[in-house]
């Protein structure tokens, strides 16, 4: 089966099938088996990669409600926020990676102020030390310090119905689980990429879908999550990034609540 060129260029970014796969937490057979770039991965893998969603799937331009040039640059700025935010809670970045978060520059504002101090801290730790971190973080020996799955905090147990709720959404939306991934998808990454993917309007949805989305299912909990990355043992490179979440996010559920508050 042959790749697309915007499949075959975020692999060669990456290094291998093998890395590629890996850095998207998904089985190789499964991304062996891709002609293209799902849709569903297309936030994470330009943050990932580095590469534009115009080259990944230029076919996106055309689908109703797709991210494109002229999509408010509001919502494209969101939806990349969401990517990074997504990428960085799935799976360690790497040197590459961590290169790109150093050059990130931040303006005066509170989340403009996170996004320096993240880019201070990927320029002063390697990748083979954020590997550690992550994995003491968030997996660690039985189980890491940080859960960061919607069924844990609401629930204090994982695959609950909170997970269940969420994959009717996810239907509901269009967008059913990916073979060969093995986290739940209440996941906070995840729910961050299915974030990014409204924003960028990747997905068909309407504002009151894309509201209804983060009320559901992040408003209860992420920040919460968030903050508890902030102050985690474990944390050093990940406590910069649980600050821009939880500022971005703090944004987002306010920016929610106003524009509720002038439909209502």
């Amino acid at each position: 089966m042959t790749r697309n060129t915007g499949l075959e260029e975020a692999i060669r970014a990456v290094g291998s099938l093998d890395a590629f796969a890996q850095a998207l937490g998904v089985a190789v057979s499964t991304v062996a088996s891709w002609r293209q770039v799902p849709a569903e991965h297309v936030p994470a893998i330009e943050s990932l990669t580095g590469i534009g969603r115009g080259i990944l799937r230029p076919d996106l331009k055309t689908m109703p409600g797709a991210a494109d040039p002229c999509r408010d640059e509001t919502d494209i700025a969101r939806s990349r926020e969401y990517a990074l935010l997504g990428a960085l809670l799935l799976r360690p970045p790497d040197g590459q990676a961590l290169s790109r978060i150093s050059r990130i520059d931040g303006s005066a504002t509170p989340l403009g102020r996170a996004h320096r101090t993240l880019a201070e801290a990927a320029a002063s730790v390697s990748a083979e030390e954020v590997d550690r971190e992550y994995f003491d973080l968030f997996i660690g020996v039985g189980r890491g310090e940080i859960v960061p799955y919607a069924s844990y905090y609401l629930t204090g147990f994982l695959n609950e119905r909170p997970l269940a709720r969420l994959r009717g959404d996810l239907i509901a939306l269009g967008l059913e689980r990916v073979e060969g991934r093995g986290e739940p998808e209440d996941h906070l990454g995840s729910l961050c990429e299915v974030m990014s993917g409204l924003a960028g309007g990747l997905f068909e949805a309407t504002a009151a879908e894309e509201e209804a989305f983060f009320s559901r299912h992040l408003a209860p909990w992420a920040l919460r999550c968030l903050a508890d990355i902030e102050t985690a043992t474990a944390a050093r490179f990940y406590r910069a990034v649980g600050t821009v979440g939880r500022v971005f996010l703090e944004i987002e559920a306010e920016a929610f609540a106003m524009e509720a508050g002038r439909s209502g």
